[in-house]
């Protein structure tokens, strides 16, 4: 994995260059562009760097620096701070590179971008992986959290960037953490930073999750202090048919951790057949509602009636009665033997 190297380009958005980086061979991958990004930096990260060459192993991966980024250091206007114009920008870099159909790799705010794209160009996109990302921004933290983390930022960058280390890698030592805010600063200035994670606050996108017809696979890290499982848990029960796969672990970034338990799935997924992944039309009697079906996809990863009803803020004599209403009516003997029915019949 080690053997790769990152091409980089650069696209014109409405006048203004957009850096992207291109790795590996095989089908186009894109990720679309998370807070604040460096494409050469972040290359430079041996962790960053394993977990991308996985990737780029059996993909061509794409990714970009958005305006005000990294390499992409041009200067937004307030008309350009918006969560459109982040998918105008994701439009206009995989028309620059001429990809006719993808997959999308949506990590944190960029899932909300990724499915806005697949849900105005579901001709181009064959599916969606998420990781570690939310429906509505106002649900990642509270007001007077993200109030705080907003004016730390703006007024002390150095001491904003370790704060926000310390929130994404909990887990990571001394060194890391400042290597993470290192990174940060060198991706933005603290004007910037602060006006990309205000606009990661106002993502307000669940209906365009309830309209998305292409295979999404939710992933979420258990622990993640960031953006907490529960919108993991909300994101797959809007997107019809999602599969939800929670991962051990408290990083909120895909490379930290174990990147095999990330890349492996993604992998896979990415890999399997399209017409076999597609969901099923349910008859009437094997309808689930949102709620039986959000159980199920926990039952699914093996998780007990305690871990649900502590994900989901209910109690276990509530997941339990779900439970034996999903086996009655899939008309199987155990909770496993529902689970592996409703991933063949696509319900979950």
């Amino acid at each position: 994995m080690g053997g790769h190297e990152q091409e980089i380009r650069f696209c014109a958005v409405d006048g203004s260059p957009v850096a992207a980086a291109i790795v590996g061979a095989g089908p186009p991958l894109v990720l679309t562009s998370w807070w604040t990004a460096n494409l050469e930096v972040n290359w430079a990260g041996p962790r960053f760097r394993t977990f991308l060459s996985g990737l780029a192993d059996r993909h061509t991966v794409i990714r970009y620096d958005r305006i005000g980024s990294g390499l992409s250091a041009g200067a937004r206007t307030t008309d350009e701070l918006s969560h459109e114009w982040e998918v105008h920008t994701l439009r206009a870099v995989v028309d620059a590179l001429e990809l006719d159909r993808f997959d999308l790799l949506g990590i944190s705010e960029g899932g909300g971008v990724a499915a806005n794209y697949a849900d105005q160009h579901p001709d181009r996109v064959g599916r969606l992986v998420t990781f570690g990302a939310y429906a509505n921004g106002a649900a990642v933290a509270s007001s007077e959290v993200r109030a705080s983390l907003l004016s730390m930022v703006r007024a002390h960058w150095g001491l904003g960037s370790r704060v926000l280390a310390d929130v994404w890698v909990p887990d990571a030592d001394t060194d890391e953490r400042a290597e993470i805010a290192q990174n940060q600063r060198a991706a933005a200035t603290p004007e910037t930073a602060a006006a990309l994670l205000e606009l990661a606050y106002q993502v307000d996108v669940g209906k365009v999750f309830e309209r998305l017809t292409i295979p999404v696979l939710v992933m979420h890290r258990r622990d993640d202090r960031a953006v907490s499982f529960r919108n993991a848990v909300e994101l797959a029960g809007l997107v019809p048919g999602a599969r939800l796969l929670p991962v051990d672990g408290s990083a909120h970034p895909p490379w930290y951790g174990h990147a095999g338990s990330v890349v492996a799935p993604i992998l896979a997924f990415l890999a399997e057949d399209a017409r076999r992944a597609t969901p099923q039309s349910p008859s009437s009697a094997t309808v689930l509602s949102d709620r039986e079906r959000a159980v199920l996809r926990l039952v699914a990863a093996g998780l007990g009636d305690a871990q649900i009803a502590q994900t989901l803020f209910l109690s276990p004599h509530t997941v339990h009665r779900h439970v034996a209403n999903i086996r009655a009516k899939l008309n199987q003997p155990t909770r496993a033997a529902a689970a592996a029915a409703a991933v063949q019949q696509g319900l979950i």
